[in-house]
């Protein structure tokens, strides 16, 4: 039995279907078991990363684990006590290794689980994706209005890397040892910036869109309404610092998974319709 927390998110809804593919007894947890639309041969359990006390482990040799909760060596001592012998974390590439200080909220966070699972005595892999290509979608109320996207550092650099690429290499650490104790960075196949972000979304739509830049301040006094300011001074700072900096395109998800990965316009070219 295969523990998937996340169940419901945009790469453990991929997660999921991976492991069913590939024969494996998945248990999904979910704050809502009723909505959770998964495969009907899925167990969906109750539960929150929030209260790790509580989660369903009976049964359970191995965890697809996100970074949520505040207390990742509490949940990583449940999960070792349960049984549990191996753990892929869902982590990002944001983390720095051999520093007593890393670089934002978000990073914190996740290097936090890292460093628990460390210490737990279970084998552990961490994905550590570049930015989502899922990101895109929080263009879309604009587009569907409009022909011009309002947003700050149209010139940052990322590697956008397709949900379902993270989930394939999750799968197979998941299933196979050899990638115990992997610190894995994932990237898309091509860097490049928001700006180019906006291009390739106007070629799949048919439709020319322009990138409107707009203060960061602007963005943030919104953003804080309904995100922790840490969090949002994490992703914006984060964005700023990758102006001008393209990042290195790894051959991770090639390397593990045997196929090339997704390219950014082929996921526009799936979620079309949302930006409509």
């Amino acid at each position: 039995m295969i523990l998937v927390t996340g169940a419901t998110g945009s790469v453990g809804r991929h997660v999921v279907d991976g492991l069913l593919e590939e024969g494996q007894f998945v248990r999904a947890i979910t704050r809502n078991p009723d909505g959770a639309k998964l495969p009907p041969s899925v167990e969906v359990v109750a539960g929150d990363l929030e209260t790790p006390e509580a989660l369903p482990l009976d049964g359970v040799r191995t965890v697809y684990l996100v970074a949520m909760g505040d207390r990742p060596h509490r949940t990583a001592q449940v999960l070792a006590d349960a049984g549990v012998t191996t753990v892929v974390l869902l982590s990002t590439s944001e983390v720095l290794d051999d520093t007593d200080e890393q670089p934002g909220a978000i990073a914190a966070r996740h290097a936090a689980f890292e460093d628990a699972l460390e210490r737990s005595g279970m084998f552990w892999t961490f994905l550590r994706p570049n930015e989502f290509a899922g990101n895109a979608l929080q263009w879309a109320s604009q587009i569907q209005e409009g022909d011009v996207v309002r947003a700050p550092y149209g010139d940052a650099w990322s590697a956008p890397i397709h949900e379902r690429d993270v989930a394939a290499v999750a799968v197979r650490a998941l299933v196979d040892d050899h990638l115990h104790g992997a610190r894995l960075v994932l990237t898309g196949p091509e860097a490049m910036t928001h700006r180019d972000q906006v291009g390739h979304i106007s070629a799949v739509l048919g439709r020319p869109l322009a990138f409107e830049e707009i203060p960061a301040a602007a963005v943030r006094e919104k953003m804080v309404a309904y995100a922790p300011p840490e969090i949002v001074d994490a992703l914006l700072g984060r964005l700023a610092e990758t102006v001008g900096k393209p990042p290195t395109v790894t051959t991770t998800v090639q390397n593990v998974t045997g196929r090339r990965p997704l390219t950014f316009r082929e996921w526009v070219a799936e979620h079309e319709p949302e930006f409509r």
